[in-house]
């Protein structure tokens, strides 16, 4: 029997209000795959740790990429206005893309905001290209590509 890690990352969440608009993105530009998909449960979990007020209607998906499963999953914050959250940004989460180009383009082309692209310099000195993306419920995606050398 192997030993388990102390500890296991096993996904990010990004909160949104709405499930089927952001997978507009998700699935449809970046490619994620929905492998799971749940919708409203009155006892859940996550009602007390996001603090969801009462009258909310949760949804969840659990997205997937090949050969990472269930790495992203979206939680559905519907029937009630979210309020913004504060800037700075307090989380994001940063995706290798092999073509940034055609991420930007098609994120424009949904309305997103696609930040001015920026030079990457990795810790071992190797030179990429970065891309901050914003999703339509202001959740910040990073694109990247650090070309063979």
């Amino acid at each position: 029997m192997s030993e388990k890690p102390p500890v296991r990352f096993q996904r990010a969440n990004f909160v949104v209000a709405d499930l089927d608009k952001a997978l507009t993105f998700y699935e449809g530009v970046l490619g994620f795959e929905v492998t799971y998909r749940k919708g409203h449960n009155p006892e859940s979990y996550s009602i007390p740790v996001f603090e969801i007020p009462d009258g909310a209607e949760l949804g969840f998906a659990i997205l997937s990429l090949p050969g990472q499963p269930r790495v992203m999953a979206l939680s559905e914050i519907a029937a009630i206005d979210l309020e913004p959250v504060p800037h700075p940004r307090r989380g994001a989460i940063v995706l290798e893309t092999q073509d940034p180009d055609a991420v930007m383009a098609a994120s424009r082309e949904l309305g997103l905001k696609v930040y001015d692209e920026g030079v990457l310099e990795t810790h071992d000195g190797r030179i990429g290209r970065e891309i901050g993306i914003v999703d339509f419920d202001d959740n910040l995606v990073v694109i990247y590509l650090i070309p063979d050398a």
